[in-house]
């Protein structure tokens, strides 16, 4: 029994001021603003362990649009597309919570593409990961 040819549904490109805390499944064109790598892992505790064959990369990347900034968190070959100035299309990407502010992260369910330079400036006076958010737990009576 052959089974009907799914559809793909369009992509909605969303800006980065219209990011939530809890929120997953953007697709953004963002401008990389700036990149620092933040540590490498190749040990742990002074023995060698699976992760020394491979260590982990993580680099805090400053990326935006023309409506503001917010950090992203590339993780190992991540890094390699983050340059500062590159243009890229995340997609499935996620909003991280961190000490209470937001990060953009993107897992292996999402994917990061180098695109075409942007046409656009990015704002960077409004930074979203410098927002902080504080868990408040309601009781309903």
């Amino acid at each position: 029994m052959a089974t009907p040819a799914t559809t793909k549904r369009k992509p909605v490109f969303v800006k980065v001021d219209q990011l939530k805390p809890g929120t997953n499944g953007h697709t953004l064109t963002v401008k990389v603003v700036s990149s620092k790598p933040v540590k490498t892992v190749s040990t742990r505790g002074g023995r060698p362990t699976v992760l020394a064959a491979r260590p982990s990369r993580i680099a805090e990347c400053l990326v935006g649009d023309e409506t503001g900034t917010i950090i992203f968190t590339a993780r190992n070959e991540q890094v390699d597309h983050m340059n500062a100035g590159a243009t890229v299309i995340l997609r499935n990407a996620k909003i991280d919570m961190f000490k209470g502010s937001m990060r953009l992260a993107v897992d292996k369910w999402g994917r990061i593409e180098p695109t075409d330079p942007a046409n656009f400036d990015v704002k960077e006076d409004n930074n979203l990961s410098l927002v902080e958010y504080e868990l408040v737990n309601v009781v309903e009576e």
